[in-house]
């Protein structure tokens, strides 16, 4: 491939052009720089987080190593309790091993907030007649209400619905559409 004499002087110049662009000005960059405006933040040994209705925010500079732990904790009782939908085996109102770690964190948060209310909708997948999977949605929801008040919650914070087969998360007949609509769901109120 033979390039001409001036396509090879333009690439030249063009690269030339670009190194000098992107080169740097040798000037010393101070804080003042930024302007007046920026400045950090929890510059005390730590990282602060704000959030929350009043603006104030927690610096981990000043926690001690039991308040670290109890606000980590916290947020791992929080992310427990994102979970709300809890799954069942076919035919079954057994709640599953993996269930129990979130339902008890779902239970500290009701014992803990007596005037917090929370439905307990049943649910079975297509399988079986409407009145059998109406009364094994039932059982499903009642398992939970059980584990939950032997874990510190209180029944009069709880309400049980049974919606059988009729409310089915996802519409199909495979085993996975099926999987997810045989579950319990918590509906904070």
């Amino acid at each position: 491939m033979k390039l001409s004499f001036s396509t090879k002087v333009f690439a030249m110049v063009l690269s030339a052009g670009l190194v000098a662009g992107c080169s740097s000005t040798g000037e010393n960059m101070e804080d003042e720089a930024y302007g007046s405006d920026v400045q950090a933040i929890g510059g005390d040994d730590g990282s602060t987080v704000y959030g929350g209705d009043d603006g104030d925010g927690v610096s981990s500079g000043v926690l001690s190593d039991e308040e670290r732990q109890a606000a980590r904790e916290q947020a791992e009782q929080q992310a427990l309790r994102d979970i709300t939908t809890f799954y069942f085996d076919f035919d079954t109102s057994e709640i599953k091993q993996e269930a129990r770690d979130v339902l008890v964190a779902h239970a500290r948060y009701l014992a803990d907030n007596p005037r917090q209310q929370v439905r307990l909708e049943g649910h079975a997948d297509d399988r079986g007649t409407k009145e059998y999977n109406l009364a094994l949605g039932e059982r499903r929801a009642n398992a939970i209400q059980r584990f939950l008040i032997v874990n510190g919650a209180s029944r009069g914070q709880m309400e049980t619905v049974s919606y059988g087969e009729e409310k089915p998360a996802v519409r199909g007949t495979s085993d996975s559409a099926r999987a997810q609509n045989r579950r319990v769901e918590l509906i904070f109120q």
